[in-house]
This record gives C-alpha cells, structure tokens and sequence, in this order.
C-alpha cells in the first residue's frame, strides 16, 4: 500500500483535484523548518495551482479555500501563517457505497425503467382525468421513444397495447379518440411529456405559423439592376459579359 492509499479518503480527493506533483510539492514543505520560509514557499504553491486551474479564479474564497486545502494535505501538525483563515476539511472519511446497478431489466426495451417509473406514479392519481390526461402524456413520450429505438414510426394501437401491458390493464385509452384528435402527436420543438391538451394541443404551433405574415422572395435576376444606385445591367467582370453583345469581327 503505497502513501496515497494509506491516506483518509477526504485527503485523496484532494490528491486527485490538485495532482500528484501538487502533492508531492506540498510533502516537500515538511523539510522546511522555518515557518516564514514555508509560508511563502506555500504561497507559491497556491499561485502554482491557480495557474494549473485558472477556472479557479472566479470561484468566491478561493484563497480560503486552497490555503484550507494545503494545510490538510501538510498536516495539521505543520504551522503556517496563512493570509486568510483556514477551515477545517472534512468533506467525507469513509468511502461512500456503490451505488447498486438494476439486475431486473426492463419489461420493454424500447422504453426503459422510466416510463415504468412514470406509469407507477400515475397509477396513484386518484382522479380518472387527471389518470388519463398522464396516460396521454405517457403514450406521447413512449411513441417518441419508440421511433428512436426502432428508427420507425409506431402506430398508436401499438403504444395503447404496450401502455396497457406495463400497466397491467390499469390504463386504457379509447384507439378511436387516439387515432380521431391525434393525441400522441408532437408538433416541431415541443418535447416529450410538455406542452398540449388532451385534445392535441401540441399542434399549436402550426397555428401560430398559419397566422405569421408570408415573407416575399427576393428578386431573381441580377441583384444590380433594381437596387437605389444601379441605374442597369452591369458588366459581370468574372464572366466577361455586358448588358448588350457586340458583335464579333471574323479573323484574318
């Protein structure tokens, strides 16, 4: 076990935010007996990191803050006569537990455990509205889902039979209501579970485009020959060509 290991886990944090060779520098102020000497050697530590880490900069109290930290690293055994007050650094002793990986996939790939997870949470709503405005929703972001999954479009017979399967039949929607208001429909730049009614709001922005004034198309031809300061065709010096051809002489 080398010396990082052998260190409380707060203070290999810090070993991996600043580096090893930060580290070692630090170590090396133990050999200083002098505590003026060792502070300004400290000091130039600080400025050292600072110039690693110029994003550090902008952080409020961060000399507080990389002065606290290189006194840990140190030890508090060590005396230093830092510019500002050092705190102490106790962020974590122990080593936190990993967090545990789901065994149990999903029932359905395609959609994964959060619209599981969306479909439990709607199963405790109490009110039938308010139960089926949620299945929409969900319907809505599963369809969505399944055309990145599957690179194809599902049809909605297809996402009420696989509501109705993660549901254990405790969400059903009516296919025909489905198919006549279009609800699991997104128009452009509305995403998954947001914005729209229950009777296919979600198309709201082609509304508002319906009722934007029509852009005219500019002019084609030259773009010379209309503009304040042109007074007609102009040469095309790339081209070679004139607003009027003169004739050619025959060669000699």
């Amino acid at each position: 076990m080398n010396e990082f290991q052998s260190l409380p886990f707060h203070l290999q944090l810090l070993v991996r935010e600043y580096g090893q060779s930060t580290y070692q520098l630090i170590q090396g102020l133990r050999q200083v007996e002098d505590v003026a000497e060792r502070t300004r050697r400290a000091a130039q530590i600080v400025q050292l990191i600072l110039r690693l880490k110029p994003t550090l900069r902008d952080q409020p109290d961060i000399q507080t803050r990389l002065w606290s930290h290189l006194s840990a690293l140190l030890g508090e055994e060590m005396e230093l006569e830092a510019p500002v007050a050092l705190r102490p650094v106790s962020l974590r002793v122990t080593r936190p537990k990993p967090v545990p990986y789901p065994r149990q996939p999903p029932r359905l790939r395609a959609y994964g455990r959060a619209i599981e997870a969306l479909i439990a949470k709607a199963l405790t709503l109490e009110s039938p509205a308010d139960r089926e405005q949620a299945a929409i929703q969900i319907g809505r972001t599963m369809k969505f889902l399944f055309r990145q999954h599957n690179k194809e479009n599902a049809k909605d017979a297809t996402i009420i039979r696989h509501l109705s399967e993660l549901s254990n039949g405790q969400l059903k929607l009516d296919p025909a209501l489905v198919d006549q208001e279009d609800l699991f429909e997104m128009g452009p730049g509305v995403a998954p579970g947001t914005g729209g009614n229950a009777s296919g709001g979600s198309r709201a922005p082609f509304a508002a485009q319906a009722n934007q004034p029509r852009r005219t198309p500019p002019p084609s031809g030259n773009s010379y020959g209309n503009n304040s300061f042109g007074n007609g065709p102009k040469r095309n010096k790339k081209s070679g060509k004139k607003g009027r051809q003169e004739p050619q002489q025959p060669p000699q």
